[in-house]
């Protein structure tokens, strides 16, 4: 197991390196200039020229490229001189001082993400702490209702084998696949939201932090986490249907389900103590992928529904290129899908133990 988790963490950093890489030459080979976002339309050339050699816009790409590394590791090294950009400024680093040699400064911190453009100043990191949670809370609610009423579908349809109840939850899951997420969005938050609003008493958007109606005062609204989660639990729900049915039957022809049957066993027993936990390999395998997925591509229905997560985020920032801000939600999902890759092949060993984790 330690070896195993070892091996991991190492091709992790090796993956998070090259995401690092990529995103960083990708968006800074973006038409703009860095410093002008930042100043908007209050600069004049002073202005531009002190903030660029405070964040070293003012450097090669390939410096600039190795002070974005020196602020993302945990070990890093800064400059002592006041006119360098890695110059120890008071508040922003949470960093604990390890030794100095000559003018430089080796530090332990938390990784730093940088400030946003259009934030005033606001760091990245903290940006992504006031989104992610409730972006978390969406996507974990989706994936409960996909991963609940898909395996219960998926079991009633490998049940009902070619009958009609099968071939009506196989029509609803090729649906369920075929329709665009944005455009359930739109669907659903126009029907229930609108049309029904004086039965459902749901809203077209908002989000789950809102103000009171004095506006003193943040209260959390679960009701508006029901469309958003719905609509982006249905995508994977039909997945979770199809692939639940194919591996039920697949599991079903087994010699020991032929046992079990032939030993009285209900079907109701046969697939609790035998069929279910075989069968949920290729589920686990899905879930964990849209999980990872769902915090990546919220963004429309984020969006559309007005939930303050990571998607609307994301992109509010592309429409202001505030590259800080898309640069720190790029790697926080990639280190996302990271974790939940290593967690999901643990669970498979406790799924089928004549899985080894090598």
């Amino acid at each position: 197991m330690i070896s195993y988790l070892l091996n991991k963490i190492f091709y992790a950093l090796l993956t998070l390196f090259g995401v690092v890489t990529v995103i960083f030459f990708l968006f800074n080979v973006l038409p703009g200039d860095p410093a002008q976002m930042m100043l908007g339309q209050n600069e004049d050339s002073a202005q531009l020229a002190t903030v660029k050699q405070k964040y070293g816009f003012d450097k090669p790409i390939s410096t600039q490229y190795f002070y974005y590394l020196n602020d993302l590791l945990p070990i890093s090294f800064h400059s002592n001189q006041a006119e360098d950009y890695t110059y120890l400024r008071a508040g922003k680093y949470v960093a604990i001082r390890l030794f100095t040699i000559k003018n430089t400064t080796v530090v332990l911190k938390f990784p730093y993400l940088r400030e946003s453009f259009t934030k005033q100043g606001k760091k990245v990191s903290q940006v992504l702490s006031e989104t992610l949670p409730n972006t978390f809370v969406l996507a974990i609610t989706a994936i409960v209702i996909a991963m609940i009423s898909g395996v219960l579908l998926g079991i009633v349809s490998a049940l009902n084998k070619d009958k009609w109840l099968d071939k009506t939850i196989q029509i609803f899951s090729t649906l369920g696949m075929s329709v665009p997420s944005f455009f359930s969005a739109i669907l659903f938050a126009w029907f229930f939201g609108y049309v029904l609003h004086n039965y459902t008493h749901l809203e077209m958007t908002g989000s789950l932090y809102e103000l009171d109606d004095f506006g003193e005062a943040m209260h959390i609204k679960w009701k508006n986490l029901i469309l958003p989660a719905i609509v982006l639990g249905i995508r994977p729900l039909a997945v979770v249907i199809q692939l639940m049915r194919n591996s039920l039957l697949e599991v079903f022809n087994q010699d020991y389900i032929r046992t079990a049957r032939a030993k009285g066993l209900s079907e109701f027993q046969i697939i609790k103590k035998h069929a279910l936990k075989n069968a949920l390999n290729p589920v686990v395998t899905a879930i964990s992928g849209w999980f990872a997925s769902m915090l990546a591509g919220a963004v429309f229905v984020e969006y559309i529904f007005g939930w303050n997560g990571l998607g609307k985020e994301i992109v509010n920032a592309l429409n202001t290129l505030d590259l800080p801000v898309i640069m720190g939600s790029v790697l926080i999902i990639a280190l996302l899908f990271i974790i939940i890759n290593i967690f999901v092949d643990i669970i498979y060993v406790w799924l089928d133990p004549k899985v080894k984790l090598e």
